[in-house]
């Protein structure tokens, strides 16, 4: 079933910010192009980069090894080896914040700034989107390709790039994808891989019909 937007607020739990739905946006405001941005120089008013803060939990934990038994003279039944508990892979939470094409790389921005206002490092954050590049990664891809990805592998900032990367694209706790326009195939296409990019949560910004078609289920 669709997820009912909520109240326009941020949580940090133990799964994860949550972002809210917040109401949908019609107009995109003109951006100024970037200056030079030093690399790693933190954002004002913004906490600077720290090391990533979370790692993902999965795999079942290893058993110990069982006692050592002394030598018996005459043969025993023998003991069933420990088994490991089963665990499941964290399944990262989903958030979406209904928006137009045209809105939903500022609902995208707006949700970055909390994220970063509430804890979040920069360097746990991913943003994706599917029409026109954000004016970050336009700017840091005019130092050219190798440039580029040279400050996602040093993951201390947030870090912008086009939905038809997201198979490149290393995970991050925190993944948000916004639909701000293109082909709907690739909305289709990108999106499940950005929920395997994130570790903790996927915010999606963008129509909640598509998405929800797109995910095969309601968030």
């Amino acid at each position: 079933m669709p997820l009912t937007p909520e109240e326009p607020q941020i949580h940090e739990s133990a799964q994860g910010p949550r972002v809210t739905p917040a109401a949908s946006r019609t107009a995109q405001t003109p951006r100024p192009v970037p200056g030079p941005r030093p690399a790693a120089v933190p954002r004002p008013g913004r906490p600077g980069p720290s090391p990533a803060a979370a790692s993902r939990a999965g795999g079942a934990p290893r058993p110990a090894p069982p006692a050592q038994r002394a030598p018996q003279a005459t043969p025993g039944p023998v003991p069933a080896a420990p088994t490991a508990p089963s665990v499941s892979a964290a399944v990262p939470q989903i958030q979406l914040i209904p928006a137009s094409a045209e809105g939903a790389l500022d609902a995208a921005e707006e949700a970055v700034d909390l994220l970063l206002d509430t804890g979040r490092a920069p360097g746990d954050i991913l943003l994706f989107t599917t029409g026109d590049p954000h004016p970050w990664a336009a700017h840091e891809l005019s130092f050219g390709e190798a440039a580029y990805w040279a400050l996602h592998d040093a993951g201390d900032d947030v870090f912008y790039a086009d939905a038809a990367q997201v198979q490149r694209a290393a995970g991050r706790p925190v993944v948000v994808f916004a639909a701000n326009g293109g082909p709907a195939e690739a909305t289709a296409a990108a999106l499940p891989t950005a929920l395997t990019r994130a570790g903790a949560l996927l915010i999606v910004c963008g129509d909640p019909q598509q998405i929800n078609s797109v995910l095969g289920t309601g968030v």
